[in-house]
């Protein structure tokens, strides 16, 4: 299992630790207007998953506009979700006032269904670790990160980079 911190602190992920060549776990999240959404509804997409603890936070916020910029680069075949257990009316309220309209943000704040999937729930804070995953239109993930300070920013380049691999 993958070890993390939170604050220089560590803390337990609750879950199984995704690894490249997996089979992508299903899921079930809300959507902002709160039904539900599964890895299936994306499917035949090239998925970049970014999980964040909460929108609210700057390094979140910045990875949230980091994809949502790079987006229009990706092509439409690829989906770019952004998890966290923000309640689905402030991930929406933080996008209008953010400005993002290429991201689909999706609360797992319900279940945790998503954060033990993919083995980035925190059982300390109810709160999911910092991670990338993506995921090919078959299902398979071809790119893992779990950023092992959840305070830190994710290697944006290699994300990217692993989408447009898929892409080509």
């Amino acid at each position: 299992m993958v070890n993390i911190t939170f604050k220089q602190n560590p803390v337990t992920l609750i879950g199984n630790e995704v690894k490249v060549g997996d089979t992508a776990p299903n899921f079930q999240v809300l959507a902002n207007d709160l039904s539900p959404v599964t890895l299936d509804d994306t499917k035949g997409k090239v998925r970049l998953i970014s999980v964040v603890p909460s929108l609210d936070t700057g390094t979140c916020d910045a990875q949230t506009r980091k994809f949502n910029e790079s987006a229009s680069s990706l092509g439409e075949n690829v989906k770019i979700l952004t998890i966290s257990v923000d309640l689905p009316f402030a991930q929406k309220r933080w996008c209008a006032a953010a400005g993002i309209d290429a991201v689909q943000t999706l609360s797992d704040h319900r279940d945790l269904s998503f954060g033990k999937a993919y083995g980035v729930a925190i059982e300390e804070l109810r709160l999911l670790a910092r991670a990338v995953f993506v995921v090919d239109e078959q299902d398979k993930v071809t790119y893992v990160e779990y950023v092992s300070e959840a305070t830190e920013h994710p290697n944006y380049e290699a994300a990217i980079e692993a989408v447009k691999a898929l892409t080509k």
